[in-house]
């Protein structure tokens, strides 16, 4: 695996090594030595598949709290997204900036979110389904979340959100709850 830091610190994007011949190629999508050498957590609970109809859907801005923070490490294998972050943790140089990727089934490159990370995404394609690996339980009365369209995190999404969920679309503004969501 090739992984790439993005501006925000401990976040990864994480492009696949492959070994090719006539047949095809394999190459590896996880590996918790691996993940450790490069100080990230791994550790999975869960993996997830979200199945999503039309372009312009919209998943997120989600989190968990302590004691249940979670990292995820999230690959589109149909279609196309853009995945986007947010840093959420206190004292951090990058707290409240975002980072945005496309992941698609083509580039099959995937996102490794960190603890206190807000996230999301909005589907580019028609039928785009993503996995999502993490590390731990979901656990409802610690989820979190933040407005995908918030003034105060100026997230530039590549296509309108049409559909998302009546609980996305009421998280409050930050400017609401304070900048520490």
């Amino acid at each position: 695996m090739i992984f790439t830091e993005t501006p925000l610190r401990g976040a990864f994007v994480i492009d696949l090594e492959q070994r090719a011949d006539e047949r095809g190629f394999f190459a590896r999508t996880f590996c918790a030595r691996e993940f450790e050498e490069h100080g990230l957590r791994p550790l999975i609970a869960q993996a997830n598949l979200s199945f999503n109809h039309r372009t312009g859907t919209l998943r997120g801005m989600h989190y968990q709290l302590p004691p249940a923070t979670e990292t995820k490490l999230v690959r589109c294998t149909r279609g196309a997204i853009y995945d986007v972050i947010v840093d959420l943790r206190e004292g951090s140089p990058t707290h409240m900036q975002h980072f945005g990727v496309e992941l698609t089934a083509d580039n099959r490159s995937a996102l490794y979110v960190p603890e206190l990370f807000g996230h999301g995404y909005l589907t580019l394609t028609d039928g785009a389904e993503v996995e999502y690996q993490v590390s731990e339980f979901y656990t409802p009365g610690l989820e979190r979340g933040m407005r995908h369209d918030d003034p105060a995190l100026g997230i530039d999404w590549p296509v309108a959100a049409e559909v998302i969920s009546e609980k996305d679309a009421a998280w409050p503004l930050l400017d609401a709850v304070g900048a520490g969501a």
